[in-house]
C-alpha cells in the first residue's frame, strides 16, 4: 500500500513542502530511506521502531520504502521522525490514511514516542498556508510559534499516541489559538534597559539618540569603564517599535535558527545580537556546510553590538562589508544559493589606545607605532560604513554619586519615532527607509547648505584635516539632527554638532 505524506524543509528562510511517499511491500523484507536524507534521517529508523513499540504499535517486517520528493532536494534533521513513522503505519493498514494528505506533520521522536521541538516552524507554518494545507501537526513546544499564522489549524502534541487516534478514532487535539496582535501590542514595550540608569555622558547618549533617529552606525571610544557597554544595551529602548511585518521577519530568522523559546511565540522587540570577539567569520555573516544564519541575521531589524572592535580578526569584520552595504547576506554553494536578510544597527566600541586611554592622557603608555597599529585593525572601507564617530569619557565621582535620574528612554523614543515619520514621508517613493541609507543622490537632493552652514563645512574640512569621506558622512548626520528639530532645512548648528562625530578622522587620531 502506498501512501502519501506531507512535511517541509527549510531553505534560507523559507520553506519548501516535502512529499514522502511511503510504500509497504509484501514482496521480502527491509527498510530503504531515499531522496538525499542526512544521517540525522537516516537513523530514523531505530528512533522510530522503539517510539512505536512503547506506544503499542510496530514497524512491519515487510519490504519498506520511502522516498522524500524532491529527490535532489538534501534533506537534513531529525524533524521527520513523525511524518515517516505515521506513513508507516498508515502504509500499514495500522491506522486509518484517509485524512492524513490535508495536514503538514513534523516531530522529532524520542524512543518513549514523546515529542521533541523542532526548528524553523514559523515559515513552515506559512508555507502549509500558501499552499491550501488544512492544518500543520507539531510538537506542542512549537504550537505557539505556529499559531502565529493564521487561517491554520495548528495542533500541538506531546505523543504519538495523540497523532495516532486523531487520524485512527477521530480522537480530537486541542487546537492552538493566539491573539497576534494583542500579544505584539502586550509586550512591544518590554525593554530590560533604561537610558536613565547612565548617570552622566550626555554627549554619548544625545549622539546614541541621532544615531538612533537615523539609523546611523556609530562607534563608541573610550577608556575601559566608562559605560560604553552600557550604553550600547539601551538602544533598542529608544529605536521605534517593530511593525508586525518587521516582527514576522524578525521571528522567521530567529525560527530557522532555533531560538525561539517554547514560551514565546512572535518576536515583539528589536533584537540586541553582541558576538565575543572571538567569532568566526561563518558564525557572523552566516554559512557553514548546511547553510544557517549567522549574527549579522539575527540582529535583522535590530542591533549588532562589537564590543572591542579591534579585538576582532581583520577577516571577520571584513565579510561584514558588504552586508552593511546591500542589507542582506548571500551564501553561494555549488548547487545553490541562499539569502539572508541583514538590515541591522552597528554599535561598536573601542578602547582609545592599546593601553585604554586617550593618546593626550597622562596615563597613556602606548607608543605612537602602538597606536597605530591598534588603529589599522579597522580597515578604512569599514570605517567608511561608520557614519558615527563619539569619545566617550570617563564618568568623574560627582556624576557617579548623583541622586538624579536622567532622561528615560520613552522620552528619547518619541522622539526618534518622529523623526523616522519625517524620513518615512520624505523617501515613501524610494527603496529608502532611513537616512543612513541615502546614497549620493539623495545627498545633493535633501542635504542642501546655505551659504553659512557652506563655509561652516568647508573650515572643519580644512582646519580639522577630516577625510573626504567624512564630507558625506557628516551630511547625512546632519540631515538627522535637523529632522529631530523638525526642521527642514539644514542649519549651520546641525553641521557643527554633526563635525564632532567625526572623531576617528581627526589629524589626532590619524598622525
Amino acid at each position: 500500500m502506498l501512501i502519501k505524506i506531507y512535511g517541509s524543509a527549510i531553505h534560507g528562510v523559507a520553506a519548501q513542502t516535502i512529499t514522502i511517499e511511503v510504500n509497504v511491500d509484501t514482496g521480502g523484507v527491509g527498510y530503504h530511506l531515499v531522496g538525499l536524507p542526512d544521517n540525522a534521517i537516516k537513523e530514523s529508523s531505530y528512533r522510530i521502531s522503539a517510539a512505536l513499540k512503547n506506544v503499542g504499535y510496530k514497524i512491519p517486517g515487510k519490504k519498506i520504502t520511502i522516498n522524500m520528493a524532491p529527490a535532489d532536494l538534501r534533506k537534513e534533521g531529525s524533524a521527520y521522525d513523525l511524518s515517516i513513522a505515521v506513513g508507516i503505519l498508515a502504509a500499514s493498514g495500522q491506522i486509518s490514511g484517509e485524512e492524513i494528505q490535508h495536514y503538514i506533520i513534523m516531530g522529532e521522536l524520542s524512543l518513549d514516542g514523546s515529542l521533541q521541538p523542532i526548528k524553523g516552524v514559523l515559515p513552515i507554518a506559512i508555507q502549509a498556508r500558501e499552499e491550501g494545507f488544512k492544518g500543520i501537526i507539531l510538537p506542542m513546544q512549537n504550537a505557539r510559534e505556529a499559531a502565529i499564522v493564521n487561517d491554520l489549524d495548528v495542533y500541538g502534541v506531546e505523543n504519538i499516541k495523540e497523532v495516532i487516534d486523531f487520524f485512527n478514532e477521530g480522537k480530537m487535539i486541542n487546537k492552538m489559538t493566539l491573539d497576534t496582535r494583542k500579544e505584539f501590542n502586550e509586550k512591544i514595550n518590554d525593554f530590560p534597559f533604561d537610558f536613565s540608569e547612565v548617570k552622566g555622558q550626555e554627549t554619548a547618549k544625545r549622539a546614541m539618540e541621532v544615531a538612533a533617529a537615523g539609523g546611523h552606525n556609530i562607534i563608541l571610544i573610550g577608556p575601559p569603564g566608562s559605560g560604553k557597554t552600557m550604553l550600547a544595551k539601551r538602544v533598542p529602548g529608544i529605536l521605534p517599535p517593530l511593525t508586525l511585518k518587521e516582527a514576522l521577519e524578525t521571528t522567521k530568522i530567529h525560527s530557522v535558527a532555533g531560538k525561539i523559546g517554547t514560551e514565546a511565540s512572535l518576536m515583539t522587540v528589536r533584537p540586541f545580537r553582541s558576538p565575543h570577539h572571538t567569532i568566526s567569520d561563518v558564525a557572523l555573516v552566516g554559512g557553514g556546510s548546511y547553510p544557517q544564519p549567522g549574527e549579522i541575521s539575527l540582529a535583522h531589524n535590530g542591533v549588532l553590538f562589537l564590543d572591542e572592535m579591534p579585538e576582532f580578526k581583520r577577516t571577520v569584520l571584513e565579510v561584514m562589508r558588504q552586508p552593511l552595504e546591500d542589507r542582506e547576506v548571500t551564501i553561494s554553494r555549488a548547487r545553490f544559493t541562499v539569502n539572508y536578510p541583514a538590515s541591522f544597527m552597528l554599535v561598536a566600541s573601542m578602547n582609545p589606545s592599546p593601553s585604554g586611554f586617550f593618546p593626550d592622557d597622562p596615563n597613556n603608555t602606548s607608543s605612537v607605532y602602538e597606536m597605530q597599529r591598534y588603529m589599522n585593525k579597522l580597515s578604512g572601507p569599514l570605517l567608511d560604513r561608520i557614519d558615527i564617530h563619539i569619545e566617550v569619557q570617563k564618568v568623574e565621582f560627582e556624576q557617579l554619586s548623583e541622586k538624579r535620574k536622567g532622561e528615560k528612554s520613552e522620552d528619547i523614543r518619541e522622539r526618534v519615532i518622529k523623526a523616522r515619520d519625517i524620513q518615512n514621508e520624505r523617501y515613501k517613493d524610494l527603496d529608502i527607509s532611513s537616512n543612513a541609507q541615502i546614497g549620493p543622490k539623495q545627498i545633493e537632493a535633501f542635504c542642501e547648505l546655505d551659504e553659512t552652514s557652506f563655509h561652516l563645512i568647508k573650515l572643519a574640512m580644512e582646519k580639522l584635516n577630516l577625510s573626504a569621506r567624512a564630507y558625506d558622512r557628516i551630511l547625512k548626520v546632519a540631515r538627522t539632527i535637523a529632522d529631530l528639530e523638525e526642521s527642514e532645512k539644514i542649519l549651520s548648528h546641525h553641521i557643527s554638532e554633526a563635525i564632532q562625530y567625526r572623531s576617528l578622522d581627526r589629524e589626532f587620531w590619524n598622525g
